[in-house]
């Protein structure tokens, strides 16, 4: 299908327009997952999403897991429906915020200061809003994308998406049957480097461990002498955990990325000495440094009802991420850092996702962003967290992280994910629309 040149410039110019409200829009839906199947879910912002999808003659479909746990999935045709068909995917529920701590409030959408702000502004609202601005105005044009693409607005993700993607893979696999890349959240997003400016797109991400620990000792009166105190034992379980220091592994794409901040810093790179290559690379480095090992945070302690009565147990959570190929030494040496009396559950547990960074995809992505900035450098990197590409890989589907943006050198985007303060800029925005159109060309 053929388009006048001065027409797509128009489709550019209203999606750009349209983004940052839509965006905003969506921020102001309240989608708070708290992680125990509380909150006020994702209903309403899935039916505003499949609103805006049917305005422009898609049909959508939302499919409720439990109460108020809604997703949205729809399938635009594409100029060739005989090639496999390319899931994009994005999710609505955002994390908790205070909003005494943040400087504009976390649900109002604010445009100030040339930037979207609000919960899910950067994690994942943005996007969402960029792919429905992209679709909107191809489908107002009639403009098909190159092949068949499958879209799915997501419950859940904030607590590992059982309520979400892995409900859906698991009950409505076959949305998914001839889909066999996927890209989603989070990469295709730039950082500066040496004044050079680099493109990330997530071709890996640890896996998830999410652990409840539990000591169990005798309980008996305060002022009594306790040598099986469980608060005890429990305290210098999670101190053990929490302060070690584990070893260092080197995979695929976080070499790939070093090697690139390296060159981009005019400095050598040395896989003998990667935390010297880390402290080099700004707020970044938190994200890249945690991709260099697992790790293991405690998070959540719960112990005792009342000061003089020395509790019969005691618990903590502890949030666990492993890097692919290095699950089992993970568990390893958890099990070894625990106490003799102490045992652990699984709160969530997931896959580490792992691709290569090479194939037509890969090449769409890199072609849309130096569409728009030629010569751009684009490069893989592993994401610390985890996304629902966990429960799409699960189907045999091929995922990257690609949520476009050209961000200003010094905004800490990634000090953003699950902070205060999140925001987006309006004109990160736009470039993202003109990135994924150009991508839905050549994908």
């Amino acid at each position: 299908m053929t388009q006048d040149p001065g027409a797509a410039k128009a489709s550019f110019r209203s999606a750009e327009d349209e983004v940052a409200e839509l965006c905003s829009g969506l921020i102001r839906i309240d989608t708070t997952n708290p992680g125990d199947n509380s909150g006020p879910g994702e209903r309403q912002a899935a039916e505003h999403v499949a609103a805006l999808l049917a305005e422009v003659g898609v049909e959508p479909t939302i499919l409720e897991s439990d109460p108020k746990r809604a997703s949205v999935v729809a399938r635009i045709p594409g100029q060739d429906s005989t090639r496999p068909a390319l899931l994009i995917h994005g999710h609505l529920d955002v994390v908790p915020a205070n909003a005494a701590d943040w400087r504009r409030h976390p649900f109002s959408g604010d445009v100030h200061d040339g930037c979207v702000w609000g919960r899910g502004a950067v994690d994942m609202k943005d996007m969402d809003a960029m792919v429905l601005a992209v679709i909107r105005q191809r489908m107002r044009e009639g403009r098909r994308p190159a092949r068949d693409i499958v879209l799915a607005f997501l419950a859940d993700e904030e607590a590992g998406g059982s309520y979400g993607a892995r409900w859906l893979a698991d009950n409505h696999r076959h949305l998914f049957e001839d889909c066999t890349e996927a890209i989603g959240e989070v990469g295709g997003f730039s950082v500066t480097l040496g004044g050079r400016r680099l493109y990330v797109l997530q071709t890996a991400e640890k896996g998830m461990a999410w652990l409840r620990l539990t000591a169990r000792g005798t309980a008996g009166h305060g002022s009594m002498l306790n040598s099986e105190n469980a608060v005890t034992e429990l305290a210098e379980t999670v101190a053990r955990i929490g302060r070690h220091d584990w070893p260092e592994r080197l995979i695929p794409a976080t070499r790939a990325f070093l090697e690139a901040a390296c060159s981009a810093l005019g400095i050598d790179f040395d896989p003998n000495d990667l935390r010297q290559s880390i402290s080099k690379l700004g707020p970044i480095s938190r994200l890249i440094g945690a991709t260099l090992r697992n790790t293991i945070n405690p998070t959540v302690l719960s112990a005792g009802y009342k000061v003089n009565v020395v509790p019969q147990s005691a618990s903590a959570d502890i949030d666990g991420r492993f890097l692919p190929g290095y699950e089992e030494e993970f568990f390893a040496e958890l099990d070894r850092l625990l106490g003799p009396h102490v045992e652990r559950e699984f709160i969530h547990h997931d896959i580490a996702v792992e691709t290569t960074f090479d194939g037509e995809l890969c090449a769409a992505m890199v072609g849309a962003l130096q569409a728009e900035e030629p010569g751009a450098s684009v490069i893989p990197y592993c994401l610390s967290g985890g996304t629902d590409a966990k429960s799409f890989s699960r189907l045999g589907i091929r995922c990257f992280g690609f949520a476009p943006l050209r961000l200003p050198a010094d905004l800490d985007f990634s000090g953003m994910f699950h902070g205060v303060d999140e925001r987006v800029p309006v004109d990160a925005l736009a470039f993202g629309v003109r990135v994924l159109d150009k991508f839905l060309d050549l994908c």
